[in-house]
């Protein structure tokens, strides 16, 4: 794997299935004598500049069960919050730090936070990008398709140019599975991704939910107002409706269909209270898995 964790873009297929193992390995280990502390003597940085209660916790949680030493930095208490370059910065925390995990509005941090460096970089979450949680996705349909990737149909339903479309687009593409976006046009996905070639998995992009939904193994959803969107809440609510994902949708799936969203969930808005909680939901599965991939990630990287 690349020094750092930026997008899933820079990933290889071996270094996926190297996540998806030592996931396994990990999750399958959590509290028992033979659990690995590879973090052991080593501090991680975690920069806060948005809000967050699975990502600051499992991250948080993570890097204890691996023998590290979380230190929070609530981007707004820091000097980042007061105008210090994102180069200065970096040196600075490289001094202290073996590891930095950052989750904040633009990539470009991360990036200039990563090229000025010598520790590695994770991304949890910009406005582009947000690769772990779509890394925990993939290793979720992998445990719930036992063990199958390649061949499968993935349905996303909303906001087709949002982050996680950004991130699950790289990594369907990478794992063989074919994505199927159903989205406005006012919300198309980002062409230069739907269009990648040379990998397994395939993207495309309709704006007919029903096709989208077709023979679809698993469906997805996301909020349709992403932190730093709100004054677009009652325009993207309205354009965004017909693809609520409710039992209706769900059902032109297939039977066996499996619904993923990434949480927080708006009910009512995006997804229905009756998919939510129906016997097809692994959400909560999926929230799980965010301690066990992230932990695998911090485990490859940070040496």
């Amino acid at each position: 794997m690349n020094k750092d964790l930026l997008t899933c873009e820079s990933l290889t297929r071996d270094d996926l299935n190297r996540i998806i193992e030592l996931s396994r390995k990990l999750k399958a280990e959590r509290g028992t004598p033979q659990a690995i502390k590879p973090l052991a003597g080593k501090s991680i940085g975690m920069i806060f500049a948005k809000s967050s209660t699975r990502t600051r916790v499992s991250f948080e949680v993570g890097i204890q069960e691996l023998g590290g030493y979380p230190v929070i930095l609530d981007q707004g208490h820091t000097q980042m919050g007061r105008g210090e370059s994102v180069p200065d910065t970096a040196h600075v925390l490289e001094r202290y730090l073996q590891g930095i995990v950052i989750r904040t509005f633009k990539q470009s941090d991360v990036e200039d936070l990563a090229l000025n460096s010598r520790f590695p970089v994770i991304n949890a979450l910009t406005d582009e990008y947000h690769p772990c949680q779509a890394l925990t996705d993939i290793f979720t349909m992998w445990e719930h398709s036992d063990g199958k990737l390649e061949g499968l149909k993935f349905a996303y339903l909303g906001d087709g140019s949002s982050n996680m479309a950004n991130s699950l687009m790289l990594a369907t593409q990478l794992a063989g599975i074919d994505m199927a976006i159903a989205a406005p046009k006012e919300f198309a996905p980002m062409e230069s991704i739907l269009n990648r070639t040379g990998f397994p998995g395939r993207s495309t992009w309709t704006t007919d939910v029903d096709e989208a939904l077709r023979d679809a193994d698993y469906v997805y959803t996301d909020v349709w107002v992403s932190m730093g969107f709100e004054a677009e809440a009652k325009r993207r609510m309205e354009i965004l409706a017909p693809y609520q994902l409710n039992m209706t949708n769900l059902k032109k799936a297939k039977p066996t269909a499996k619904v993923l969203h990434c949480l927080p969930a708006h009910r009512g808005e995006e997804i229905t209270d009756e998919v939510m909680d129906s016997p097809a939901s692994i959400v909560f599965d999926q929230a799980e898995n965010r301690l066990h991939v992230q932990k695998a990630i911090m485990s490859l990287l940070i040496k």
